[in-house]
């Protein structure tokens, strides 16, 4: 077993290594406490800069009324102020424009000896930090960098065998075995606060923009994800208060089950080390026993389990994790992006799989289990290239995270580290029967079906179309047709996919 770590904070603060001043670059990590950069520039100089970047390489292309925008413009307004509460006078220094450009140049206005920042492995990330850290290293700027969006990350985790673990199960218990408090103890950031920058010019630089400001527009953020780490913090402590159900209700979507802190999670407004903390102890540390905080930390293990995926094969984020799967042939033309316009817009005629992506249309935010749901539908019931779907999911999902995104999308198409089988595809009528039974969340985003008993709501064209009328529904009017027929689509799949049982690549 390898290990590596950054020094978190149980241990000693190192001297002052003389350095006057430094920047603190925030990227995915938008709150005051716990971090691991800004405590370490703080620890180690006198004069500590905060500074953000709106980048115009990744805001340009996105719709002009985006929700994840929105959110982390009032995330860095919370940030701003949770500074000049650690100090008076402090404060977040925002730019927009390139980080390229914007950072160095920012180095080179304050006269720092040094820039910290967090780690991000996505690879248009990394290309970023590493032409940014050339650049200040050419100029004799020192540059750090450091663990802070998981637990373990890179090759802190590896098989006896000195590799990176592609099953989950194997990680997940190496992950439990070598997590002790060390790696979950905080960032006591507030113990040295008083090096924040202060003076005039920081009060010059700082101001969090509004979204005209930069070109946008509102985009209809929902209240449960406003108000930054504030925000977190009170969905995180509502969740503590029935997070021992969690194993009972998390795939249901129309029960308060899941912590909703996905999107926190993505962009740092709250810390990993204080769920993963609170999960372990509740569930593995003492006493702590909770079914429901166990099953907790594995979905967040699972998400370092991707990230460390990302990390060993970049390639990922292109290509399928087993490469043999890149020999299926999908669905394409007319009648296939017919079909995919479809399932985009929830017209499929499976109420599930519509209802979730009329859910992820309206809010941004689809339940976990339907991710699965609608997934398996546009890869195996309509034999559409999972990259499509991933994409799409990109585009609209507030918490898009690229490593999970991808790792969940591969595990649908049975293309990636620890798939489901190819020929376990899921039912969306029973996938519907088991965990919406009642029909409440398909009534909730397809009002049209709402008078429809549980009977009939899940799979409306094998009710008699009297049945259908005295409800009030015609389909082909107020609902459609299926576009595909699931046991038809599944024999399609079968075929599709013996490409890659036939050269021998059949899944362990």
């Amino acid at each position: 077993m390898t290990r590596t770590s950054s020094s978190p904070a149980s241990r000693p603060p190192a001297p002052t290594d003389g350095a006057d001043s430094a920047l603190v670059w925030f990227r995915r990590d938008l709150r005051a406490d716990d971090h691991a950069a800004l405590y370490h520039a703080l620890r180690r100089h006198r004069r500590v800069y905060c500074a953000f970047v709106l980048d115009t390489d990744i805001l340009d292309p996105l719709p002009r009324a985006d929700r994840r925008v929105q959110f982390i413009l009032d995330a860095l307004g919370v940030l701003d102020a949770d500074l000049a509460a650690l100090a008076p006078g402090a404060g977040l220094i925002v730019r927009h424009g390139a980080p390229r450009e914007q950072i160095p140049a920012l180095a080179a206005e304050l006269g720092v000896q040094a820039l910290y920042f967090n780690h991000d492995d996505e690879p248009d990330a990394l290309r970023r930090d590493a032409a940014v850290g050339e650049t200040l290293l050419a100029r004799g700027v020192q540059v750090e960098s450091f663990k802070d969006h998981v637990i373990f990350e890179r090759s802190e985790l590896l098989t006896g065998a000195g590799k990176p673990y592609g099953v989950f199960t194997p990680y997940k218990n190496a992950w439990l075995r070598e997590i002790t408090p060390f790696f979950l103890s905080s960032y006591p950031v507030e113990r040295h606060a008083s090096h924040l920058a202060t003076g005039p010019e920081v009060a010059a630089r700082r101001g969090v923009p509004a979204l005209a400001d930069i070109g946008f527009e509102p985009a209809g953020l929902s209240a449960a994800l406003s108000g930054g780490s504030a925000g977190a913090r009170r969905l995180f402590d509502e969740f503590l208060e029935r997070i021992d159900r969690y194993g009972e209700t998390r795939d249901f979507p129309a029960v308060k089950g899941p912590s909703y802190l996905s999107t926190h999670l993505r962009f740092g407004t709250i810390s990993i080390r204080v769920l993963a903390r609170e999960a372990w102890r509740r569930g593995y540390a003492g006493s702590g026993a909770s079914a429901g905080a166990q099953t907790w930390l594995s979905e967040l293990i699972w998400r370092d389990f991707y990230h460390q995926v990302l990390h060993h094969h970049p390639r990922v984020a292109e290509c399928a994790f087993r490469p043999e799967y890149d020999r299926i042939a999908w669905a394409e033309g007319p009648e296939a992006d017919a079909d995919f316009e479809a399932w985009c817009q929830g017209r499929t005629g499976y109420p599930l799989v519509d209802a979730a992506m009329h859910q992820i249309n309206q809010t941004g935010y689809m339940h976990n289990r339907l991710r699965m749901v609608t997934a398996s539908f546009l890869i195996k019931d309509l034999g559409i290239d999972w990259r499509r779907g991933e994409a799409y999911f990109a585009e609209k999902l507030i918490d898009f995270d690229l490593a999970a995104n991808n790792g969940g999308w591969q595990w649908a198409a049975s293309s990636g580290c620890d798939a489901q089988p190819y020929f376990r595809i899921f039912n969306p009528v029973s996938q519907s029967e088991k965990f919406d039974p009642d029909g409440k969340f398909i009534q909730r985003y397809l009002p049209q079906l709402s008078r429809l008993p549980p009977a009939l709501i899940h799979a409306p064209w094998l009710a008699k179309p009297a049945e259908l009328a005295a409800c009030g529904v015609v389909l082909g009017r107020d609902y459609p047709e299926p576009i595909v027929r699931h046991e038809t689509a599944r024999m399609a799949t079968m075929a599709r996919y013996a490409v890659v049982k036939d050269r021998g690549f059949a899944p362990d």
